[in-house]
């Protein structure tokens, strides 16, 4: 009796085959020896710090010349694998492990596809600082497939050679692996091409798909287009690129930056417009928030702890804070910002997401689907907020040490009678079993006195406290808290009480503490290569689906058109501090006191 590993990414005129009997693998065909490499490959080395999570698609008993599937484990067990001669892969006398019911999975004829990178808008900051600097670590890191295509796609007139001399500018090499660094880039910048056009132009991308199959070859055509446009011609680019430019035997992908629409209404008349030439699996709606190394860390933090998972409820958790805080104001970006204010731009999209995977019950699986279920299962499990619960403020000038710094309305591209919130505040509620009565704050900012990001969990007293009379009477100051550090300085720290050294008792409040630089040498990937790489391998799980953005949306609405309607004028706030007071007051009535606002930073 054998086991025959197939692959649905394999075409069917694969020249290798795999099979399982005895406890080995037998490999055939011409690419045996590639087969034994990729296999070594996948136990040693990937990209990312990764599981192998290889899915086998199919196990079929051979016998007597008659294929059936096979159920149960027999590809289901942690084993290594051994190579011997003549194409046998041996195991120990087990079933074959979970990470071998991937080699099948792999497409052994990779140089048979190719994937073709188009930068919709290529000409902008995000592209140049962003979207070509993160496509270059992936190719650093040998991430990405070995025949691909970057294009850049955009209004401006500009030849190959101007394009890789702007995107040369803003390319850089990990801090730790510096070698062969000015040939890579060589290399990479090689395969950067530029084709100019009208977001609107049929014919346009009929000529970029004419230079895209030049550079195919004949290949399995993979397409993604990345568009860094604003969203008021994603449209027509989605229009022209799906009728114009698609691949005709490969995927066809498309990354929407946010914003995804103004209010419920708008988002949704997008929606129905990019499914009118895509489908939901082809639309990967990025929000880069959700590639940041702590957020990524969030979900293994709590389900793969056990010290944690029993505290993550009503019971023990009094309150769980959300704070996001720019030092620096819209600095010419005030003409866009104006349009959608914070609220917007950073918490029904950055933050709503973060708490969503924070609250969400466990999931059945690691797969995309499972994740983004439980995660529109809390969105729907809210409130709506209500304008009781918002503060919003917007900042002032301010002079400090001589320097004067501007107020909002000073920037010329926005109106001097803008009432946009440049700050708010927020409680919102989950009514669902775990998390009923616990308030979850929001802080957003820009202009405030420093720079973070940070998710703050703060628990309850602890009951009948022996020792609160060592404590004095602000038991804040001696409430746990752990603390996930999302930016700068990457971290989590919980915070503890402890006896001081010596004769007497006191007690001081001190951090356990996992500082990332400190702990790990590696440099952290920046979020778009984690997100770019999930577009190419077409891992949805930090993506965002259409009903989690129907549901987000109807969160916030409502209590946007009522801020405009009524014209409710923002609180103001010197430039550089901690932003409006009323946010402590909303803290406050929630017996809540802000994380970030005491004597440890």
């Amino acid at each position: 009796m054998a086991t025959f590993y197939s692959s649905t990414h394999c075409p069917s005129s694969s020249s290798s085959s795999v099979y399982y009997s005895n406890n080995s693998f037998f490999v055939n065909g011409s690419n045996k020896n590639r087969v034994h490499q990729r296999i070594i490959s996948l136990s040693s080395k990937r990209c990312r710090s990764r599981n192998l999570s290889l899915k086998l698609s199919k196990a079929v008993n051979v016998q007597d010349g008659v294929a059936t599937t096979l159920k149960g484990s027999a590809a289901e067990s942690d084993v290594p694998v051994k190579i011997l001669k003549d194409g046998i892969l041996s195991v120990p006398p087990v079933t074959p492990p979970e990470e071998l019911k991937d080699i099948a999975s792999f497409d052994f004829n990779k140089d048979k596809s190719t994937v073709s990178i188009t930068v919709v808008g290529a000409s902008g900051d995000l592209a140049k600082k962003k979207i070509f600097p993160a496509l270059f670590a992936l190719y650093y890191e040998g991430c990405l497939p070995e025949h691909f295509t970057i294009f850049g796609y955009a209004r401006s007139k500009m030849s190959d050679a101007e394009l890789r001399t702007m995107v040369s500018k803003t390319l850089t090499c990990r801090i730790d692996q510096r070698e062969n660094c000015g040939e890579k880039m060589d290399q990479f910048l090689e395969r950067c091409f530029y084709h100019p056009g009208q977001y609107d132009s049929q014919q346009n991308f009929l000529e970029l798909d004419k230079k895209l199959k030049e550079h195919e070859d004949g290949m399995v055509a993979n397409r993604l287009f990345y568009l860094s446009i604003p969203p008021n011609i994603f449209i027509d680019a989605v229009k022209c690129a799906s009728s114009s430019a698609s691949s005709a035997n490969g995927w066809t992908r498309v990354i929407v930056e946010k914003p995804f629409g103004r209010d419920s209404e708008s988002s949704a008349a997008l929606t129905r417009s990019l499914k009118q030439y895509l489908d939901e699996d082809q639309i990967f709606r990025i929000d880069h928030y959700l590639g940041k190394e702590l957020v990524e860390n969030l979900s293994v933090l709590r389900f793969s702890n056990l010290i944690f998972e029993p505290l993550w409820s009503r019971q023990y958790i009094r309150n769980v804070q959300f704070i996001f805080a720019e030092d620096f104001g819209t600095e010419g970006r005030g003409g866009y910002f104006d349009n959608y204010g914070i609220i917007r731009d950073i918490m029904q999209n950055h933050l709503l997401q973060i708490l969503a995977l924070f609250a969400m019950e466990t999931p059945v699986s690691l797969d995309a689907e499972d994740i983004r279920n439980e995660k529109v299962k809390v969105l729907r499990s809210m409130r709506p907020l209500q304008l009781d619960d918002v503060v919003v403020g917007q900042y002032k000038s301010h002079t400090r040490g001589g320097v004067t710094y501007p107020a909002y309305t000073d920037d010329k591209t926005v109106p001097t009678n803008s009432l946009t919130p440049t700050f708010a505040a927020a409680a919102l509620f989950i009514d669902n079993a775990r998390w009923d009565g616990v308030p979850f704050l929001m802080k957003a900012g820009k202009a405030l006195h420093d720079r973070r990001a940070e998710i703050r969990v703060q628990f309850r007293h602890v009951p009948g406290n022996l020792y609160n009379k060592k404590i004095g009477t602000d038991l804040d100051l001696a409430t746990n808290e752990l603390v996930i550090r999302v930016q700068p300085d990457e971290a989590i720290y919980l915070k503890i009480n402890n006896k001081v050294p010596g004769l007497g008792m006191r007690l001081d409040r001190s951090n356990l503490n996992l500082l990332y630089a400190a702990r790990y040498s590696k440099e952290i990937p920046d979020a778009y290569e984690r997100l770019l790489l999930d577009a190419i391998e077409g891992e949805r799980r930090l993506f965002i689906r259409s009903d989690e953005l129907d549901a987000a949306w109807s969160l916030f609405s409502p209590v946007l058109k009522e801020l405009e309607d009524k014209k409710i004028v923002p609180e103001y706030y010197p430039y550089g501090s901690r932003g409006p007071v009323g946010s402590h007051y909303l803290a406050a009535r929630y017996k809540v006191r802000w994380g970030d606002v005491g004597s440890e930073q």
